[in-house]
């Protein structure tokens, strides 16, 4: 279906008042973290508008004071698209921003009947879409190795220079992507920082349901695990290795944190910490946990959606990275000084897979020492 001149006018009005706006959103935490730039740059663009965001259920209260959004429709996991496409219809959105590239996300506004959908063209959706933006230029996909391209990478050569390790702008990053569909209904594409926010009795609630004292010492988060696989997990041990070496130095409080899937890997490291730790794995739901990151002085963690989380709250975050990279999908803003993103010169980092396929050299390759150079530096900030 094409758009009318004078409807796309009044997509990009100024204030854009009475304009309702509908924007898809992504999947996963992390994700969702990265697009609010994006979002914000619609605000700013339609500070009048009405802009409901479609979320899954697990991610809806991201949302909650957000000022980006005015209105979250949630959908359950395994929500029939007809289910989900009848709720989107009394939204009565006169266009939506489509933010994950899958067919799906493009089908449940083509059937909610939403005169103009943007998105990314790709094949099987692009029939779904009235408008098809093409990928923007300095994008990079996160391209998987190889085992035999990681064998080849990591050869010994005998002193021969061997394949170069890929270097990724930071202009690369994934809000940049974001940035560009917003762009296509007359938003600034320039980027801003990430930003979440939540209330002062959100974090007093926090401060008493979790016995969470600042004022008693410096609160350090820690957060071991990571779902996409044990290939961006740091070793448990090196972590209880450098919350052992930072408590010594500052007397902190150390709050682990991590859902249910992570409480035998918490289990383990508060054992081994012993008195001034809390162990809140599992134990928080979305809010709290913001609130929570909030309260803390840095965190360390793995590349993970607490990690991106914790960023746009304004916490510094402390990450060794292995198979993935912070040029593509790093914390905050590209560049910002207050993070401290750890690596190895491994050559073939990042190589994007869920499990190493031969010695894990990238985190292994990451000391301890380092690591606790790098949190103390960020408590000193």
């Amino acid at each position: 279906m094409e758009t009318t001149p004078a409807h796309s006018q009044r997509c990009r009005s100024e204030t854009g008042a009475g304009l309702r706006l509908l924007v898809r959103g992504t999947n996963w935490l992390g994700d969702a973290v990265m697009t609010t730039p994006a979002l914000l740059r619609l605000r700013e663009k339609f500070p009048a508008a009405h802009i409901t965001l479609l979320a899954p259920e697990k991610l809806a209260d991201l949302w909650l004071a957000h000022p980006a959004v005015d209105e979250v429709i949630r959908f359950g996991a395994g929500e029939g698209l007809w289910a989900v496409a009848r709720r989107l219809r009394p939204v009565q959105a006169e266009a939506a921003l489509v933010l994950p590239n899958s067919p799906r996300s493009a089908l449940e506004v083509f059937l909610a009947r939403i005169p103009q959908r943007i998105g990314y063209a790709r094949p099987w959706r692009n029939f779904f879409l009235t408008q098809m933006v093409p990928p923007r230029p300095g994008s990079v996909t996160m391209h998987k190795r190889s085992v035999a391209e990681i064998q080849q990478l990591t050869a010994d050569t005998g002193g021969v220079p061997g394949p170069a390790r890929r270097v990724i702008p930071g202009s690369a990053h994934q809000i940049h992507e974001y940035l560009h569909l917003a762009a296509a209904l007359g938003a600034s594409p320039e980027p801003l920082a990430p930003q979440l926010f939540v209330t002062p009795p959100e974090m007093e609630a926090a401060r008493r349901k979790f016995g969470l004292n600042p004022a008693a010492g410096p609160l350090l988060g820690l957060n071991p695990g990571a779902e996409y696989g044990p290939a961006k997990r740091w070793p448990a041990e090196r972590f209880l290795a450098a919350a052992q070496a930072i408590r010594q130095r500052t007397n902190c409080t150390w709050v682990l944190l991590g859902g249910k899937s992570d409480q035998a890997i918490t289990g383990q490291i508060q054992a081994g910490l012993g008195g001034q730790t809390l162990n809140l794995a599992g134990q928080t739901n979305l809010r709290e946990l913001m609130a929570v990151l909030k309260l803390c002085r840095v965190l360390l963690t793995n590349d993970t959606g607490p990690m991106h989380v914790a960023a746009a709250l304004g916490t510094p975050v402390v990450v060794p990275f292995g198979s993935t990279s912070p040029e593509l999908t790093g914390p905050g803003l590209p560049g910002d000084p207050r993070h401290r993103l750890l690596r190895s010169d491994t050559p073939c980092a990042p190589c994007f897979l869920r499990v190493c396929p031969i010695d894990f050299r990238c985190l292994q390759g990451l000391a301890v020492e380092r690591v606790v150079a790098a949190v103390l530096a960020s408590m000193a900030d």
